[in-house]
């Protein structure tokens, strides 16, 4: 299984060889480097941790050096399903040379937080009438139950906080690869901000 961690850095676009425009984002994915092996005989499931950034050493508290073995320090930790013969094992570098132009993948990542929104941004509401009456109603939700029910039933759509929730966005096609610099061109918008750190995988 491909896959991998990066951090989102801009939206740009890139021209094909016919001429056509393609809207892409610039990941920095990589490098990774394996901090933990999970087998089943061990933790239940199959799955390798990996580490990705740096920050200060002094940052660091003594479970964490103990965990990273002297490698690192690492900014974010990320851990992926594999198969039980999966042939990497700790201290294993993972970078962009995984993945091959034209692969189709899944971004995962925590959208932009909004605050709190209405009903019209939140969830696509058209709002009331502007005539017959209507005053200061273009953006009001409507109603909320009929007049038999003495509460607000669970699920309802009203406004409240947006955004800061984890999204994932699939068949994404990567159109460029830069392994000099560790970066991907993915097509198409991916979720969160400039700095976002994200899951893509194969």
């Amino acid at each position: 299984m491909k896959f991998i961690l990066g951090k989102k850095v801009i939206m740009t676009q890139t021209f094909s060889e016919d001429g056509r425009v393609h809207p892409v984002t610039l990941v920095e994915a990589g490098p990774l480097f394996v901090t933990q092996v999970k087998t089943p005989e061990k933790d239940g499931y199959s799955a390798v941790q990996v580490g990705f950034g740096t920050r200060k050493e002094k940052t660091l508290n003594k479970a964490q050096k103990g965990h990273f073995k002297g490698a690192g320090p690492f900014m974010h930790l990320g851990e992926f399903r594999t198969n039980a013969d999966s042939p990497l094992k700790v201290g294993d570098q993972i970078n962009v040379s995984v993945f091959s132009q034209g692969d189709s993948v899944a971004v995962s990542g925590i959208s932009k937080g909004k605050g709190f929104q209405g009903g019209v941004k939140r969830h696509g509401f058209h709002g009331g009438p502007r005539t017959h009456g209507q005053k200061h109603s273009e953006r009001e939700p409507g109603s909320i139950g009929g007049g038999l029910r003495t509460r607000v039933p669970k699920g309802m759509r009203m406004a409240g906080r947006m955004g800061g929730d984890r999204i994932t966005v699939k068949n994404l096609k990567i159109v460029n690869i830069d392994s000099d610099k560790n970066l991907l061109y993915i097509e198409g918008a991916v979720p969160g901000r400039k700095g976002t750190v994200l899951e893509i995988k194969g």
